[in-house]
C-alpha cells in the first residue's frame, strides 16, 4: 500500500529528482513558463509554490533557505523582489499546468506550467537582450571598419 506517499519517482534516484525540480523551479521562476511532461509539470506545482509562499514570507531565514534550493541569486531576487509582491493577496495557487499534446518521440504527454498572471514579457527576456547586444556590437563593428 502506498498511502501518505506524495510524488513519483520519475524513474530517478533522489538525489537526481531533487536537483532537476531544483533546476526546473528556478527555470520556471525566471521564464515564468516552461515546456515539460505532464507527471514532472504536476510534480513542478509543490515546489514552484513553497518557493513562492517563502518569498511571501519576506524575511531572512526564508531567503536562505530558497538560496539553499535554488541555488541561483537571480532567481532568488526575482522571488522575493517582484513575484512575492505579485502574489502577496493569493492564498495559493501560483501555477497552472496546461495539456500541450503529445511528444513526436516517445508519444510522452506534454504540458505548459505557466505562474497564474504572468508576465508575457519574462519567457526569453535574456535571449532578447543577448541578441540585441550581438546586433549592437556588430553596428559597432560594421561602424568602425
Amino acid at each position: 500500500m502506498r498511502h501518505r506517499m506524495s510524488g513519483r519517482k520519475l524513474n530517478r534516484t533522489s538525489a537526481h529528482r531533487k536537483s532537476m525540480f531544483a533546476n526546473m523551479t528556478a527555470s520556471l521562476l525566471l521564464h515564468e513558463q516552461i515546456k515539460t511532461t505532464k507527471p514532472k509539470a504536476k510534480d513542478l506545482r509543490t515546489f514552484v509554490d513553497k518557493m513562492i509562499t517563502l518569498g511571501k514570507r519576506g524575511d531572512l531565514h526564508a531567503r536562505r533557505q530558497a538560496m539553499s534550493f535554488l541555488r541561483d541569486k537571480e532567481v532568488v531576487s526575482k522571488l522575493f523582489d517582484s513575484l512575492a509582491d505579485r502574489y502577496k493577496d493569493r492564498q495559493g495557487g501560483y501555477s497552472r499546468v496546461l495539456a500541450a499534446g503529445y511528444r513526436y518521440g516517445d508519444s510522452a504527454p506534454m504540458a505548459i506550467i505557466e505562474l497564474v498572471d504572468r508576465d508575457e514579457d519574462a519567457k526569453g527576456a535574456a535571449d532578447k537582450a543577448r541578441v540585441e547586444a550581438e546586433a549592437e556590437a556588430e553596428d559597432q563593428e560594421a561602424v568602425s571598419a
